[in-house]
């Protein structure tokens, strides 16, 4: 039997049911929502996130990039820990746009995967 999950965002598919995906797309979307959750946002978790969304209109730059990192590696290692084991995450700046990438294994299927994140902000 196939593990399937309600996919991310929320949606219809085009038999009229909720969208399912597999486990790898899951925790994909489980990493996006962390990134793009800005703390403050889920009412019964305050603390939940860490909002690179909000990063758009910072000065791009290394010192950006560093700091990026850094968020990005906490805010997954603390709500992403059981899930997935991070890697690497890897922040550059180029002109006027941010990359974001996550090499991250799957905890319970070990499989290595890679995620990335480009600003303007889109999965």
């Amino acid at each position: 039997m196939t593990e399937t999950f309600f996919d991310f965002p929320f949606h219809v598919d085009g038999r009229g049911r909720t969208a399912e995906t597999d486990r790898s797309d899951h925790v994909r979307d489980l990493i996006h929502q962390v990134l793009f959750t800005a703390p403050g946002e889920r009412v019964n978790r305050p603390d939940f996130g860490c909002g690179i969304g909000q990063l758009t209109f910072m000065p791009n730059g290394d010192q950006l990039a560093a700091a990026t990192q850094f968020l990005v590696l906490g805010a997954l290692t603390r709500w992403l820990d059981t899930v997935i084991i991070v890697h690497q995450v890897d922040v550059s700046a180029v002109d006027s746009r941010l990359t974001v990438t996550v090499v991250y294994s799957d905890r319970r299927t070990g499989e290595e995967r890679e995620a990335r994140f480009l600003s303007p902000w889109r999965p």
